[in-house]
């Protein structure tokens, strides 16, 4: 179902862990307000805001991905969930474990914050989430939140935040095996275990997949991918209400390119701790640490290594009077780089103060939000957002905010060393770049019902010290603050659920333009439709996915047009036996060879085609 009518997952480290009985309060106070007849419960969010909140009273554009949607799409990678979402645009360098971008009303791939349990997941020198080594068979739930969240989130959080959750504890001793293969010799196996005994819960999953690819461009070679990964997950229920959790992810491997193969690892480590103090005041302490470590070895270029690693403490106090809420709270976080290339700076310090103060007044919510970020390497920002819903009845609402944004010049933007390359030309950094700054407004209206809802949202988003590549005429290249961006946009989603039948529509007009040239951002696409249908037949489900999206450039001048594409795949899940389920799917069935990217040669960067995928699992 894309939207949610169980209660909210046990998340790990950088969730309220402790929000459960807030979350449980919620849903039945909503059971009470209305009839035998009643609307649709709200999916509850915790991305959104400073605290679980329903889609609606978090004042936000939000698209929920539930455990039944994820488990019935069946995903090859984790990008295919996000790809035709409102508002989001997928890129891709070829398919399994390549490079990937996900730009998000527009924005660049590293204006968008992704999250993992609540623990920032990026390359502190290219600045972007590695979303092609986030393995989607860890992942039960994704929150996609578009729109301004820097004053809650800090850098980065100018498109919007998409948040996973991984596989979490469930009570009593459980356990699952699973095992898979398909196209292009692609195979995997999967198992977890889960014990918990009310108070103490605990789990562990895993992950191992192997495929030997295909071709990332016409006439080259199959290019594969390799990859283990796993999470383990520890939370216990304090006597006084309050909980504490621990998280632990990994996933590495390796995968090819044209021209060489990356070793990859992605490490979260997250503790948290979340107490009440007294009957009005909560309290929040989350630690933790990332990292994205990639050691490339290149036939065109020299061999590299670029190690990053993020260390984040951050101090969360509710305070809450009759139905209002005020959150302040505080966070230090430090990045650290070590790498083949020698970078002038290889750390730096980010501090910052935060506050979102929400008011309730019947029908009518408020919320405000303000943060201050100084950072040793760009200095001070601060930002702030502030949005006013109303509810007109039971089923239909309102909302209108504005917010303002940043994102941070990466270590690469400001001290990648001088590179002078053989064919020509050279790029170096410019530690004078300030920040991107932006602000956005938006005005959305939804309604929902008994079986089924909608949403549809508009906003412009105005960009200034757009960083971009600035050359001499000699192909010498450093970036300069030097452009400024305007995006517009449309947005509707829509679900229908009855009687087995479970329908979700998602439609996307974007126009993101330079507003110096008044030429379109390259690679962004202006136009996006994704149609999901699945179906309940006694022990089947059978479902379908098509995605279409409108034509792009892949170059700032528009000069180099991809054509749009369209897709469809199918899926079929059989629970053939008790505890017994198989699954098979295909995607691109009609085999649209499409592309989303080019390579610095213009030759294209080539979908998969055709792919089918099968597996079986058994609950133990």
């Amino acid at each position: 179902m894309m939207f949610l009518k169980d209660s909210l997952p046990n998340v790990g480290a950088g969730v309220i862990l402790s929000s459960l009985p807030l979350v449980s309060g919620l849903a039945m106070a909503e059971q009470s307000s209305v009839s035998g007849d009643a609307t649709e419960l709200d999916p509850i969010v915790v991305t959104a805001t400073l605290g679980p909140r329903t889609v609606g009273e978090s004042l936000s554009s939000v698209t929920v991905l539930d455990e039944d949607t994820v488990e019935s799409q069946a995903p090859n990678e984790f990008a295919d969930l996000l790809r035709g979402q409102p508002g989001v645009t997928v890129v891709s360098n070829g398919a399994f474990g390549k490079n990937t971008s996900v730009y998000t009303r527009g924005t660049s791939n590293d204006s968008t914050v992704l999250l993992l349990d609540g623990i920032r997941i990026r390359s502190a020198t290219s600045g972007g989430a590695p979303w092609q080594f986030v393995p989607k068979e860890l992942i039960e739930r994704v929150e996609i939140v578009r729109g301004p969240r820097s004053s809650l989130y800090g850098a980065d959080a100018v498109g919007g935040v998409i948040q996973a959750f991984t596989l979490r504890p469930e009570a009593g001793p459980r356990g699952w095996i699973e095992a898979g293969g398909g196209s292009f010799d692609t195979r995997k196996g999967a198992a977890g275990v889960s014990l918990g005994d009310g108070v103490t819960s605990f789990s562990v999953s895993g992950v191992h997949k192997n495929t030997d690819g295909t071709e990332l461009i016409e006439g080259g070679e199959d290019r594969g991918f390799r990859n283990s990964a796993g999470v383990a997950r520890l939370s216990h229920t304090l006597p006084n209400g309050g909980e504490a959790g621990v998280s632990v992810f990994e996933s590495r491997g390796n995968t090819e390119f044209e021209g060489g193969n990356t070793d990859f690892t992605l490490r979260a480590v997250g503790f948290s701790l979340n107490t009440p103090l007294s009957d009005y005041w909560r309290t929040r302490i989350d630690l933790n640490e990332a990292r994205d470590e990639q050691e490339t070895a290149n036939d065109a270029f020299a061999d590299s290594v670029f190690n990053t690693r993020t260390r984040t403490a951050r101090w969360e106090n509710t305070f809450t009077r009759d139905v209002h809420e005020l959150v302040l709270g505080s966070e230090l976080s430090s990045d650290e780089v070590k790498s083949s290339t020698g970078f002038d700076e290889t750390s730096r310090n980010n501090a910052a103060l935060f506050g979102q103060l929400r008011l309730n007044f019947g029908p009518t919510d408020v919320q405000v939000s303000l943060r201050g970020d100084d950072n040793e390497a760009y200095g001070r920002e601060e930002t702030g957002g502030v949005a006013l819903g109303h509810a007109f009845d039971r089923s239909h609402r309102i909302r209108v905010s504005y917010g303002t944004s940043f994102r941070a010049p990466t270590f690469n933007d400001l001290y990648y060393p001088l590179e002078t390359y053989s064919f020509g030309g050279s790029y170096a950094g410019n530690p004078d770049l300030k920040p991107e700054e932006s602000s956005a407004v938006e005005l959305g209206f939804s309604g929902r019902y008994p079986d089924w809802f909608w949403d549809v949202a508009a906003y412009q988003l105005d960009i200034d010290n757009l960083i971009a590549l600035s050359g001499d005429g000699a192909g010498n290249l450093r970036p300069e603050n030097v452009n400024e961006a305007e995006i517009r946009g449309l947005e509707l989603g829509a679900g229908f659920e009855r009687g087995g039948w479970r329908t979700h529509l998602a439609l996307t007009l974007t126009d993101a333009r330079d507003a110096g040239t008044d030429n379109r951002l390259r690679r962004r696409s202006g136009q996006g439709a994704r149609l999901d249908i699945d179906r309940d037949i006694n022990t089947w489900t059978l479902g379908g996915t098509l995605v279409a999206e409108g034509y792009r450039y892949d170059d700032a001048a528009n000069t180099k047009r991809l054509p749009g594409y369209g897709t469809l795949d199918l899926r079929a899940i059989w629970r053939f036996a008790p505890d017994w389920t198989g699954k098979l799917s295909v995607t691109d069935v009609f085999d649209r060879t499409y592309a989303t990217a080019e390579r610095f040669d213009g030759r294209q960067y080539l979908s998969a085609g055709r792919t089918a995928m099968a597996s079986i699992r058994y609950e133990l």
